[in-house]
């Protein structure tokens, strides 16, 4: 039962870590990314549709999109879609078959905004780390009675450890990608 509680917390927790790296990939950093559009959901036909479903991204040059849809009658969406996207400063062109979309150099300014943005990201991964944790130590507890003080009090720990570790790995996920986003 408690190799059960913690098993299903290091998954949950690994998930949230994913998550958290996801979040991540979609700042912008001096180069375009396809993950950056990654979450871009576009009305097509009235259905809420992932970007990547629907069109084709490459990366051309470094500060360059290249989105090709699948349907042209698309392309109108997707070009609005991507104009609407919040902290971005894209300007997309459409050539009646394919979306280019020019990302402006990154001041620095704009730099240190990301940072803020990218920190609040990792925080948030924390907070669903610490809910996990507190889930699962409800769970523990609810055990006592069952498999002793001590058996719990060792799984405690051992939820420490883990929770330690995953929220490790989100900081050397957010200094890396500090890191990236202050290198010019």
């Amino acid at each position: 039962m408690i190799a059960d509680v913690l098993t299903d917390t290091t998954e949950r927790m690994d998930r949230a870590v994913e998550v958290a790296k996801d979040d991540f990939a979609t700042i912008r950093t001096g180069r375009a990314n396809p993950a950056m559009f990654q979450r871009v959901m576009i009305n097509y036909y009235g259905t809420p549709t992932p970007l990547n479903q629907l069109a084709g991204l490459q990366n051309p040059e470094a500060r360059t999109m290249l989105i090709t849809p699948y349907d042209k009658g698309a392309l109108r969406d997707i070009e609005s879609a991507i104009r609407d996207i919040p902290n971005l400063g894209a300007s997309p062109s459409n050539d009646g078959t394919v979306i280019r979309v020019q990302l402006p150099e990154l001041t620095e300014e704009r730099r240190k905004e990301y940072v803020k943005v990218v920190k609040t990201k990792a925080e948030d991964g924390k907070v669903a780390l610490r809910n996990i944790r507190r889930k699962a130590k409800d769970d523990l507890d609810a055990q006592k009675s069952e498999v002793g003080d001590d058996e719990v009090a060792r799984a405690e720990k051992e939820l420490e450890l883990i929770t330690k570790a995953h929220v490790d790995a989100i900081d050397e996920a957010l200094k890396r990608k500090e890191a990236e986003l202050l290198s010019i």
